[in-house]
């Protein structure tokens, strides 16, 4: 028997469900050295913006008991450089490309973005990073307002855009305006309830959401009495989130119909069967590229051995298999 691991997402169509994650990989000529980029299921690249970024002070990133903290601050070239010096070598890799894209601002920037990525064919999806716990957001236009008790009304400049539903459902669709392309909302587990997020993007015309994201973390140098990455906090990824992001796709699956790609931690086969059994149609693989470029090649030959071993013809039939 030959298993199918084929899945779809919107109109994606993936030879295999192993994605990897923005901000691991890349822009994909750094691994091609290391594994045949044309055997992934899609490659997520860095986040872009409109603008360059230098990205947060050194040090960026410390490890920690089975995880990495990281506080990169979406360093990256802009969408123009982006376009100019990126995109010529990821068109010629053959698989899905997927680009991340984040605002410094408003959603008006995410619509910028999504705009003229909507003009390149050989782009197959948009993922909308409105998770990442390094980078502030400048703008108040979320058509959003809340109000603390006994104070006035703030805006969402505090917090992400993902830990607000209605701020969530008019970022989408606003973009989902502007773009044919399919869809893909990334989810901060930094939320009381991340499948009301989830919902609200499904609600909006997001194809797919994504989750999870980094979990906002400190790891702190007893000798110095300083937190260990410059900006203080940072982003907690790696095997050590990975049984609650597995809860996480378990709870999002059960609300909305929409794909969800897990992730958060995965190392091997093993860790993505848990996600797809949750109820992930895909995954991403993340923090164990840095400690072992070959982790997704691996991942996905272990998929064909399990399924071979227990008689599994399409992994289709995994996705929400969990046994309660």
């Amino acid at each position: 028997m030959r298993p199918r691991l084929s899945v779809r997402i919107g109109k994606l169509k993936l030879q295999n469900p192993v994605m990897v994650a923005s901000g691991t990989f890349g822009y994909g000529e750094e691994f091609k050295d290391f594994i045949p980029l044309r055997s992934l299921g899609a490659i997520v690249t860095k986040t872009i913006t409109v603008r360059p970024r230098r990205g947060n002070a050194m040090p960026r990133t410390c490890e920690t008991p089975y995880g990495m903290i990281n506080s990169i601050g979406l360093e990256n070239p802009g969408i123009d450089g982006f376009i100019r010096d990126k995109m010529p070598a990821l068109k010629k890799i053959g698989v899905p490309i997927i680009v991340s894209i984040a605002s410094e601002g408003g959603f008006e920037e995410f619509v910028q973005l999504a705009r003229r990525l909507d003009k390149i064919r050989q782009v197959a999806a948009i993922e909308l990073n409105i998770s990442c716990p390094n980078i502030k957001v400048q703008s108040t236009e979320y058509g959003v307002q809340r109000k603390r008790p006994g104070a006035a009304t703030y805006d969402l400049r505090d917090q992400l855009i993902a830990q607000d539903p209605q701020a969530t459902y008019n970022l989408v669709k606003a973009v989902r305006k502007v773009t044919g392309k399919t869809l893909i909302t990334k989810l901060s587990p930094n939320v009381t309830s991340i499948a009301d997020i989830a919902v609200a993007a499904e609600k909006a015309g997001s194809d797919a959401v994504c989750l999870v994201n980094t979990f906002t973390a400190m790891s702190i140098d007893i000798d110095t009495k300083k937190p260990k990455v410059a900006a203080g906090t940072g982003g907690l990824s790696g095997p050590a989130i990975r049984p609650i992001a597995v809860r996480m796709v378990w709870e999002v699956y059960r609300q909305v119909k929409i794909p969800v790609i897990g992730m958060g931690g995965i190392l091997d086969a093993s860790g993505a069967l848990e996600f797809i059994i949750a109820g992930a149609t895909a995954i991403s693989v993340g923090t164990a590229n840095f400690i072992n470029p070959k982790a997704s090649m691996e991942i996905i030959a272990g998929l064909k051995k399990y399924m071979v071993k227990n008689n599994i013809g399409a992994l289709k039939a995994l996705t929400g298999s969990l046994q309660l």
